[in-house]
């Protein structure tokens, strides 16, 4: 419940985001402030500067938080991880930076210009800052990450299961049942993840059944498995096309191209997905 809380599912609003401009306008005002005070010799800028520093830091810590929740719901094996790290790391520097350059300046709140080594720090955080930024921006915008979680009530899949492809028998692309996982493991609302040979697959549980259908929207490649399931639909985090699970037909665009699906069975209280003799990647046109 805390969690979701932090995510802004009750609010359906993506609270990290919301809460990081505080601290990025304030930082940005007191490095303004002290870029003023070399030109206008008032002491009201450089206290401003501390005062705003000081809210950043606050605020930040606030902004942390929910952060911090999002980047432990974030696939151990999404490439993205690891820029998360570098995303979280430098935020903390930053942030340890301004706490001291904010302690410095507590010494002194009324000289009429920013001395070097506070103006230096300023500087220094601003543009880490910056740098941690881009890498937050390009994880939404490059990687997708965080976009649409907060619409999503159940957990997101903490890593792809990999299911090595069992050795062929039969005629060539008759079908064949592969066991996945434990179907008590699968609960209402949730995905999995799957990577059997080359085919990546979504395992979804629904009104109490369960669905199989490539892992790729056919709109721009989201991923949903971390899409949000209801009633037999499933709505891609990045865009909200919306499909039908059992049949892949889209209900909502703005994909136009059906979804590829699965037979799936529960066979001796396993999951398992019904595939062709040679499997093939699941089409993502």
């Amino acid at each position: 419940m805390i969690k979701h809380l932090l995510q802004g599912k009750p609010l359906r609003l993506p609270l990290h985001a919301i809460l990081v401009h505080a601290p990025i306008g304030l930082f940005t005002l007191s490095l303004l402030l002290d870029i003023g005070s070399h030109f206008v010799s008032f002491e009201g800028l450089y206290s401003g500067a501390f005062y705003c520093i000081v809210g950043g830091v606050v605020t930040g810590l606030v902004a942390a938080i929910p952060g911090l929740v999002d980047y432990t719901d974030i696939r151990r094996d999404h490439p993205a991880k690891k820029k998360a790290r570098w995303h979280m790391g430098l935020n903390i520097l930053m942030l340890a930076i301004y706490a001291f350059d904010g302690w410095i300046r507590y010494q002194d709140l009324y000289p009429l210009q920013t001395p070097p080594l506070p103006f230096a720090l300023s500087i220094a955080g601003f543009v880490i800052l910056s740098v941690s930024g881009y890498l937050g921006g390009a994880m939404i915008y490059d990687d997708g990450i965080g976009v649409g979680r907060h619409r999503r009530r159940t957990e997101t899949p903490k890593e792809t299961l990999g299911i090595a492809v069992p050795p062929q028998r039969g005629a060539e692309g008759a079908l064949r049942f592969v066991p996945i996982v434990d179907a008590e493991l699968l609960h209402e609302g949730e995905t999995l993840r799957v990577e059997i040979g080359d085919v990546v697959v979504v395992i979804a549980k629904s009104d109490g059944e369960v669905f199989a259908f490539q892992e790729f929207c056919t709109h721009r490649f989201g991923p949903l498995s971390e899409g949000r399931v209801e009633h037999g639909i499933v709505q891609c985090p990045w865009h909200r096309s919306c499909f039908e699970m059992r049949t892949g037909k889209v209900v909502q665009g703005p994909a136009k191209v059906d979804l590829k699906t699965y037979p799936v069975e529960v066979r001796e209280g396993k999951i398992c997905i019904a595939l062709s003799s040679v499997a093939a990647p699941a089409s993502s046109r």
